[in-house]
């Protein structure tokens, strides 16, 4: 049910989820049959990354596919840093999410050939890095379906609570209040109708709050993808790994209107060629595999090209396919981009590479429990090892179902054993006042982005990652120093989040000496031997909480 109160006091729930995507949407039914669940949104619930994703979910449900030919495929697209455990745990899980969701009412695409569907009901599609056909789809609108399925079954349960326009300000735990050990009992949570900040009282918090792509200037993302649960992990006392891994996704549409629009894999793996302006293939250049070769390396093909010939885009052709396949299969891609005057049907769209997707993220167990107690992280925002130095294409949405059944299955167990917090300190806002300088928030996200985008992106070296460490460090002096005077607003809280997730990206490329998967370095373009996630340590934290 919805909650849109202003009131400042404090709530108590028996699991607090930060983010309303899959992952998040997910645990919350798992869970609320037996307790009180609350989630916190930033916005209406359909901004989360979740709504956009048009691909799909990899699992094996066709005959001729196979649990160890996905696991192989995946730990070859995750050039040597996947765990081989968690993979293995995560894709024979595959059917098992599916007929849930089906089960939630999600209406994927079926197979029409009478011979296809001898094998597999589903109509499967093929994406980068896959050796056999296996993401289940709903068209190429498969967010926006699991989406409407989960949040229709949330808005109707009983004891689930969601809380749009709310901003998590930061995790309070017991190594904060002065008590022993570093255990979770709450988070600060703003308003912003109201912009006020109350205490959140919860037995579990759960961290779906999903990547931090809008660290880059281009991104496929949307607005709130800040990093917000990385950063509040990390300030809470958890550590972090591969954070150097950002995947940029190849084809995000170029136009000036257009903002954030993906194309998505899945037109590559119906026959969707990648040309230069004058008309001529360039993939088979780089890699035997063509347009079906893994993100990393299509990225970085598309990035090269754009570099040595000087323009601002390529194309990505599907024009030679039947104007029926092409309706039928891409209807939300064919409609976007009529808007802006392209006829895929006809036309070639113009593309350009896009942060996408954080492999890395904070470190949890194979339940999804952190390094503080009764914290949980699921979803784009955490680092289970599934993908390794690169994600390959729709394990994503695999991955957030997967560890959200876990989560909740280890919560259930573990839920009589947990008590609220008996006394927590409302939030102190007696030493600051409001802003009359917001530009300088705007400033400073902006540069962020940009520099991120200049020195960290695709392409890397050291010297420019120093100059990015350089820009980091005086920023976030400047926003510290913000931060204690001004009252607390989205946008600012956006910006610490950010600015820090940053830091840990710069700091965790600086560290890796080699070029693996995602991290494209020209002063270390070898690979070394030895495969070693970058694993940061925050000052605070002390292990063995769970």
């Amino acid at each position: 049910m919805p909650d849109n109160s202003n009131s400042s006091s404090s709530r108590d729930t028996d699991v607090l989820i930060i983010g309303g995507g899959a992952a998040g949407l997910s645990l919350a039914l798992k869970v609320a049959a037996q307790s009180r669940v609350t989630i916190l949104s930033k916005s209406s619930l359909d901004q989360g990354s979740t709504y956009y994703a048009q691909g799909g979910i990899a699992a094996v449900l066709d005959q001729q596919d196979s649990h160890e030919s996905h696991r192989e495929d995946t730990l070859v697209a995750g050039d040597g840093l996947c765990d081989p455990a968690i993979v293995e745990y995560t894709v024979s899980r595959g059917r098992e999410c599916i007929e849930w969701l089906v089960e939630q009412g999600v209406k994927f695409t079926r197979e029409r050939d009478a011979e296809k569907a001898a094998t597999s009901n589903y109509h499967l599609s093929k994406e980068g890095g896959h050796s056999h056909r296996r993401v289940v789809h709903a068209a190429d609108a498969t967010g926006r379906s699991v989406f409407e399925s989960l949040s229709a079954q949330v808005m109707e349960h009983p004891n689930i609570t969601f809380c749009i326009n709310t901003v998590a300000v930061d995790l309070i735990t017991t190594d904060k209040l002065g008590l022993s050990g570093n255990r979770c009992v709450g988070a600060y949570v703003l308003n912003e109708i109201s912009g006020k900040v109350t205490v959140y009282r919860a037995r579990f918090v759960i961290l779906a709050t999903g990547g931090a792509s809008k660290v880059y200037l281009y991104t496929s993302n949307p607005d709130g993808a800040s990093g917000d649960g990385m950063a509040m992990a990390w300030r809470a006392g958890c550590r972090v790994a591969n954070m150097e891994f950002n995947q940029f996704h190849p084809t995000c549409l170029y136009h000036p209107k257009a903002k954030s629009f993906l194309i998505t894999e899945a037109l590559r793996g119906e026959g969707g060629q990648l040309k230069l302006p004058d008309g001529s293939r360039f993939m088979f250049d780089y890699d035997p595999r063509g347009e079906l070769a893994p993100r990393d390396i299509v990225a970085r093909a598309i990035d090269s090209e754009m570099k040595r010939l000087g323009c601002s885009f390529v194309y990505l052709d599907i024009s030679h396919k039947p104007d029926e396949f092409i309706l039928d299969h891409f209807p939300t891609i064919h409609k976007k981009c009529l808007e802006f005057g392209i006829d895929i049907t006809r036309e070639k769209i113009p593309v350009v590479p896009a942060a996408h997707y954080s492999c890395g993220g904070i470190m949890v167990d194979i339940n999804g429990k952190t390094d503080v107690g009764n914290v949980y992280a699921i979803g784009e925002t955490s680092f289970t090892g599934l993908h390794g130095a690169n994600r390959m294409a729709s394990n994503s949405l695999l991955e957030c179902f997967v560890f959200a059944f876990a989560a909740a299955e280890d919560i259930l167990q573990r839920l009589d054993d947990v008590s609220l917090q008996e006394s927590i300190p409302a939030w102190d806002e007696s030493q600051v006042t409001d802003s009359d300088e917001d530009v300088v928030i705007s400033h400073n996200w902006d540069e962020i982005r940009r520099f991120m985008w200049d020195y960290v992106g695709i392409v890397r070296t050291n010297k420019r990652l120093q100059r990015a460490q350089n820009r980091i460090e005086l920023l976030q002096r400047e926003i510290r120093w913000y931060y204690s005077k001004y009252t607390v607003t989205r946008n600012l809280l956006e910006l610490r989040n950010l600015a820090l997730v940053a830091e840990l990206i710069i700091q965790s490329a600086m560290n890796r000496k080699e070029s693996r998967g995602l991290h494209y370095t020209l002063d270390h373009p070898d690979k070394l031997t030895a495969a070693e996630n970058t694993i940061l340590v925050p000052d605070n934290f002390i292990p063995e909480q769970n």
